[in-house]
């Protein structure tokens, strides 16, 4: 099968992408690490499509990238483990609970465009300063002080909070 463009990636999708999220399940045990490896290697396919029309077997390509993926992250994990396990790092005592409007929050951000998300993220959840989140975007101090105010004014709207949608 050659592959000629993203209309023949999608119909590649379609064809094998339940096949190999079982696959993956099987070697690894968790659904959702499968689909995340799965996932992972038709993004690398999107990124490199040259080298999927290279190939005899696409579906055969992606599951050889999708297994690497999987063992990357395997291997990673058992390398935390270890590192755990030595005492040189420690795991929370525990996760706070997320509260509901956490969750809120995090759902009216998904509407964002990336940029002005990323910027809020940064400032206001990662508590960098307008500078460091320039420096991070590479974009300057007044973009992300547009982005802010942008993002504030969008999810007032979108949280019910009527002060900052004036703003």
């Amino acid at each position: 099968m050659t592959v000629d463009g993203e209309t023949d990636l999608r119909a590649i999708y379609a064809a094998s992408a339940g096949r190999l999220v079982a696959v993956l399940y099987a070697l690894t045990g968790d659904f959702a690490e499968a689909e995340d490896a799965v996932h992972e290697a038709f993004a690398r396919a999107l990124s490199r499509p040259a080298q999927l029309r290279k190939v005899d077997s696409p579906e055969a390509w992606l599951r050889t990238v999708a297994m690497n993926v999987a063992r990357t992250r395997f291997r990673r994990r058992v390398l935390l483990d270890r590192i755990l396990h030595s005492g040189r790092l420690r795991r929370p005592e525990s996760t706070p609970p997320i509260s509901p409007d956490r969750i809120a929050l995090a759902e009216a951000m998904q509407d964002l465009p990336r940029p002005v998300r990323e910027c809020l993220v940064l400032h206001y959840i990662a508590d960098l300063t307008i500078a460091d989140v320039a420096a991070v975007q590479q974009c300057s101090v007044d973009a992300v002080k547009s982005r802010l105010m942008r993002g504030r004014r969008a999810l007032a709207a979108r949280l019910g909070d009527k002060e900052e949608s004036r703003a």
